[in-house]
């Protein structure tokens, strides 16, 4: 399962998801939308620009929560 987070720094939506993969130890591919080609791919594959997004294989979940929830059912499986 390939895993990518899109993130901005300074989102706190995006910080919350970081903080969780923290404390789990939680490792991912980590993607910051400041850099022109994340955003570009981000938009380009999610449609959106919208952060927090993880990407799984390639389809986006975009909710903080939701993506804890989707860490928190599969961290023994990245």
């Amino acid at each position: 399962m390939k895993l990518e987070l899109y993130y901005k720094p300074e989102c706190p939506f995006c910080k919350k998801v970081i903080q969780f993969m923290e404390r789990r130890d939680i490792k991912l591919e980590m993607k910051n939308i400041h850099e022109k080609e994340n955003l570009d791919k981000l938009i380009e594959v999610g449609g959106m620009n919208q952060v927090p997004c993880l990407f799984i294989d390639g389809k986006a979940i975009y909710e903080s929560d939701d993506i804890i929830q989707f860490l928190k059912d599969n961290a023994d499986d990245k």
